[in-house]
């Protein structure tokens, strides 16, 4: 489980094709304080450590990206140098900055517009429409890995604003009209959502 609080920058340093697709990441973590086989939110999908180390570049750690994953998320944009949120797994006892996000992507959506209002920037996202359903004003949704507030829906389309420290501590500062991110609902609206769908 994670937060959806982004703790570090990483960036794409490799690519390979192995029956999945291989990547390295290189991140300011302490790789030697990283297990194998622990989960790390990468743009919000949970991936699971299988190798990781250190040299000249810094340190390192690799996953394993299924094409299932590769189907649902928009990891498969991911290139040489790609910049990605990165967010440990949550431990007991840690603080719950933003909302309960388990890694599992539900989908992609894209970026409409991005408008600046003050310092702050007011980004507009257009949800599939089997997603939408679950996205309210004032509720929570994780874009790629990020913890956010929806500000206003309007159909398949709902803002978000980011402030200046969003847009620093994470990629949202290098996104762009037309990118495509990856969304995951909030656990608790979709259970609510079921729960309407059952009859008394």
């Amino acid at each position: 489980m994670f937060t959806g609080i982004v703790t570090d920058i990483g960036t794409v340093r490799a690519l390979h094709r192995q029956g999945d697709l291989r990547v390295r990441l290189g991140t300011a973590y302490d790789t030697d304080a990283l297990d194998l086989g622990a989960s790390v939110a990468c743009d919000g999908c949970c991936l699971t450590v299988v190798d990781r180390g250190h040299d000249g570049s810094g340190g390192w750690f690799d996953v394993d990206v299924s094409a299932e994953s590769l189907s649902r998320t928009a990891l498969g944009a991911w290139a040489e140098g790609s910049r990605v949120n990165l967010e440990r797994a949550l431990r007991v006892g840690d603080e719950l900055g933003g909302h309960i996000v388990s890694g599992h992507v539900d989908g992609t959506a894209r970026i409409v517009s991005i408008t600046p209002e003050g310092e702050s920037k007011r980004f507009v996202f257009e949800a599939p429409a089997t997603l939408a359903r679950f996205i309210a004003p004032k509720g929570s949704v994780a874009l790629n890995g990020t913890s956010l507030t929806v500000n206003e829906v309007e159909g398949a389309r709902f803002g978000v604003n980011m402030i200046p420290h969003t847009q620093s501590a994470t990629t949202w500062g290098m996104s762009e009209v037309g990118d495509l991110v990856n969304l995951e609902i909030d656990t608790l609206a979709r259970y609510v959502a079921r729960l309407a769908e059952i009859p008394a």
